[in-house]
């Protein structure tokens, strides 16, 4: 895939639009393209400038009741009877017509307002980015960059191509063993992720530099059979995804807390 292919694609992308194929494609292409990263990067600040800073503004709950009144309006007797006498008469049709059609008219007005309301949360927007990669990777079996149970394997080569020194723990002993690494994009930035697995599942832990610094308490969400503990310590951020249990995602948390 090249730059002018990639860079018609990269707004989809994004937006998490395209089909698993075409994400591999691009996730090989921005691995060692400078230029389309820089371009990925700026677009993901936009959008991060308009989920923080737009405003929102929610259409009056009687819009719709508005609408609803003047589609009825509109078909007058008149405009009924104008239909030839061996059309059928389908009362129910009309009005579901009607109501989607003040549902559909409601719905273009408060469009804007409402992408920029769910958009607002910028933890929820990273959850996504995060579990799509995370599916991405087992789906493709795409788990890892460098295959290693050895730390000190893992850690130099995520250190090597990234602006931070990732900290790396193996934890066979906790039941968490350690299989490797490998780099992804999150937010427009290249991340690592270290990846563990427990009995048959696996378990990535994205890891980056947060800029806020300091300690986050651990929370937890969940969605499409996939748990994620995400928390911060010592200016990094850590975002755990498996589908393993909350609790047992909450163990791996605490024992690489512990080892590292």
């Amino acid at each position: 895939m090249d730059c002018l292919s990639v860079r018609r694609e990269i707004h989809a992308y994004l937006d998490q639009e395209l089909d698993l194929a075409s994400v591999l494609q691009i996730d090989r292409h921005l691995a060692s393209c400078e230029g389309c990263q820089g371009v990925l990067a700026q677009l993901t600040a936009l959008q991060s400038g308009l989920r923080e800073h737009a405003v929102r503004h929610a259409a009056p709950a009687s819009l719709v009741q508005r609408i609803r009144a003047q589609v009825d309006a509109s078909a007058t007797p008149r405009a009924r009877n104008a239909a030839p006498a061996s059309a059928p008469r389908m009362p129910w049709f009309r009005h579901w017509f009607q109501l989607g059609a003040a549902v559909a008219a409601s719905a273009l007005v408060t469009w804007t307002g409402t992408a920029l309301y769910y958009a607002s949360a910028g933890g929820d927007a990273v959850a996504e980015q995060v579990f799509a990669s995370h599916a991405r990777s087992v789906l493709s079996e795409r788990l890892y960059d460098v295959a290693s149970s050895d730390q000190h394997t893992v850690k130099p080569w995520l250190s090597s191509r990234l602006d931070f020194s990732p900290p790396v723990a193996d934890l066979a002993g906790a039941g968490f063993p350690l299989t490797g690494g490998r780099l992804d994009y999150v937010n427009g930035r290249r991340v690592a992720v270290l990846v563990y697995k427990h009995r048959q599942h696996w378990i990535d832990l994205f890891v980056w530099p947060e800029a806020k610094g300091g300690a986050l308490r651990a929370t937890e969400q969940a969605t499409n059979g996939f748990n994620v503990l995400r928390w911060s310590d010592s200016g990094m951020a850590f975002w755990a995804v498996s589908d393993v249990n909350a609790a047992e995602l909450k163990q791996f948390a605490e024992a690489y807390a512990a080892a590292k």
